[in-house]
Order: structure tokens, then sequence, then C-alpha cells
């Protein structure tokens, strides 16, 4: 990678543009790695609680680091590695990306990409950090519902073959953002930041032409020409592939969506009522590995319940995953 120019900073930052007010960095000890976000704190009075038991989870003298300039320089040249969350305090988000691992990730990315690309919809991939693996973007140009976005891109995946109910050897692992709304305990989920000057040596969190599956030898250049879907596109193609049936969840509130099986979501049933679904209308549910491998809570879901009774399908939404 060359070194970035200002220019450079400010097409990455409204492209990979999550909150501001917080970021997260990657860490690595022997035997494991992860994400934490990153704080600002006087590390002699830290180093102080830490003496009398303390640990970093309680010491509350600390506040934290937003992200800047200066911080995606340092994730560019390789001196620490960025995370960002994707989900904004509104429940909108800038992007949506969609995360596949394991042996064929490539080919189960591809059939996505060809999949948005028969609905005008530009997506792009990337390979992750541990080469292993890669991440379909897709760009917005301005935030976007994270419960249409994510209703939308689970539709294409699923029509195009790269997510099944029924197959539990995927590649495909999640979504970013991996949950329509924040839950109020924390950020929702994080994306790594492509682009990291270590990685990208080895070819790794660079975007790659899906004819060869090989790094664009001007990785500045090729983002520079990445296209941003309207917010209107997102509407139509949604409405086309859902109908009406697009409206945000509710609080509190029953809602029955019928088309070839009956919805409820879980929130507003009562442990009598879900006790007496799960008992009396019991019957495989294809909702359950799809909503595992979404990023959505599976508890109190079977996943099988077979019935010979079986009519129709009655899927019970969940509630939230927890951010984390």
């Amino acid at each position: 990678m060359m070194e970035p120019l200002p220019e450079h900073i400010k097409l990455f930052r409204s492209l990979f543009h999550g909150r501001q007010d917080i970021f997260a960095t990657r860490w690595e000890l022997p035997s494991k790695s992860g994400y934490m976000p990153a704080y600002h704190y006087d590390p002699y009075h830290y180093r102080v609680h830490k003496m009398k038991g303390g640990t970093f989870q309680n010491y509350t003298d600390k506040s934290f680091l937003p992200l800047t300039d200066d911080q995606i320089i340092k994730h560019l040249n390789g001196e620490h590695f960025i995370g960002i969350y994707p989900l904004l305090q509104d429940n909108t988000s800038w992007f949506i990306a969609a995360d596949f691992d394991e042996g064929n990730w490539s080919s189960a990315a591809l059939q996505f990409i060809r999949k948005c690309g028969e609905h005008n919809l530009p997506a792009y991939l990337e390979r992750s950090r541990s080469g292993n693996g890669g991440h379909v973007w897709i760009f917005f140009d301005k935030p976007v519902s994270a419960y249409k976005s994510r209703k939308l891109i689970l539709s294409l995946l699923i029509s195009s073959g790269a997510v099944s109910a029924f197959d539990k050897n995927t590649s495909f692992d999640r979504l970013f953002p991996n949950q329509d709304q924040l839950s109020g305990k924390g950020f929702g989920n994080l994306i790594a930041l492509p682009l990291n000057g270590t990685a990208a040596q080895q070819g790794n969190t660079c975007f790659l032409d899906p004819q060869t599956l090989t790094a664009y030898t001007d990785q500045w250049q090729f983002i520079s020409q990445i296209k941003r879907a309207s917010a209107e596109t997102i509407e139509k193609l949604l409405a086309n592939l859902h109908g009406s049936s697009t409206t945000e969840p509710s609080d509190g509130k029953l809602n029955i969506i019928l088309a070839n099986d009956i919805r409820l979501n879980r929130l507003a049933i009562s442990p009598l009522l879900l006790s007496f679904i799960k008992e009396e209308l019991n019957f495989p549910n294809s909702e359950f590995i799809i909503q595992q491998k979404t990023g959505r809570n599976t508890f109190g879901l079977e996943r099988y319940s077979g019935s010979s009774k079986k009519i129709t399908t009655l899927s019970v939404f969940p509630k939230d995953l927890p951010a984390s």
C-alpha cells in the first residue's frame, strides 16, 4: 500500500463509516486474540487501581477514544488494527457486509455478488485479515435502516444459494451489522476495517477482482470507483421482494405476517401462548439455522420438532441478540 494521502483518508472514512465516538483495536496473546474498545486513561492511576486488586473492567477513570484521522492512518500503516461499529445510534448504517469463511467461502461470496448484480446492487469483495475468508460490502449513499438492509440482504443470500436453512455447512457466517436494533447494553458487533498496512502486504484486507480473486494492484484507485446504492434503491428492492411487509419492528405489539408462512414477533407473545405454540404447533422450523447464521437469538426455537399434522409454517421471531 502507498502512503495514504489526505484525499485517501477522506474517501476511506466516507465509505467505511460507522460510529465515530468509539472504535476497537485488535489484541493478540499466544493462545487467543480479539478486539476491545479503545480507551483514554492515565496509566499511573490505573496501575495504582490494579495494585489494589482492581481490573480494567471496573476501572472507571477511562473514556472512549473517538475515531480520528490519526487513528485511521495508524491502521493503514499497520501500527494497529481497527474494528468499527457499523450500527449507528438511530439503528441505521452506512453499509452492510456479509461475512464468509470456511473452505468454499469464495464461491459462496461470488454467488452472492452475482445475485446482487442481477438486481443492479453494487457489491465488492474483500479478503479478510486471515486470508481464509472474505467480506462482501454494499455501501449506501446515506444511512439505511439496519432492519431493512438486513432483511433485503438476507433474502438475496438465500435466493443466491449462499445461505440455506437446511445446509449447516454453509460458508456464510454473519452480517455486519448483526442486529436490527441496539439493545441498550452495548454497541452491536464490529467489523474489521480493510486495507490494514500489515495484512495488506500478504494480500489480505484488500479488495479482490471477482474474476481472478487476486487483489487489485492499486487499491486506492479501485475504492475511488466504488458505487453507493441509494436508499431509494434499497426500498424498491425490498418492496419487490417482500411486498408491503417491510415496516420496522414495533415494541410490545403482536405483529402477524401472513405469506407462505405465519410469522409472529416473540417479544409480544406471553409465556403461556409461547408454550402452547411450542407444544401444540410442533413442526420443523426452517428459521432456526437462518436465525443462527444472521446473529439472532435462537433461544426458544427448536431445531427439529416434527409433526404429521403440518399445514403451514409458523416462525416465532426471537428478541434481538444482546449487543456485545
